[in-house]
């Protein structure tokens, strides 16, 4: 998978880790909501969390990194929002 937003070692600095691997229809689709989740890398990172998104094929990956479980949680609730508005947005254009 293509990876972007991923900052060298980030397990040094944030232990916690989940993933959300998303799958959908067709490439095209998952590439339109990897391309969506990708603006938000940079903005959202901060001192306790970090995120990177990939894609591959029809599969979206999010991957989430903290520095606490408290802030895990918090980056696992914006990804997932972010997640619902770029489906639903894509949704919304195809309809």
């Amino acid at each position: 998978m293509s990876d972007d937003g991923d900052r060298g070692d980030a397990t040094t600095y944030f232990p916690h880790e989940t993933v959300l691997d998303l799958s959908y229809d067709d490439p095209e689709a998952a590439a339109l909501v990897a391309t969506s989740l990708r603006q938000d890398v940079d903005r959202i990172d901060g001192d306790r969390s970090t995120a990177a998104v990939a894609h591959e094929d029809d599969v979206v990956r999010v991957t989430i990194r903290a520095a606490d479980l408290t802030a895990l949680r918090a980056g696992l609730n914006t990804w997932t929002s972010l997640v619902d508005v770029a489906d639903r947005t894509r949704e919304a254009a195809l309809a």
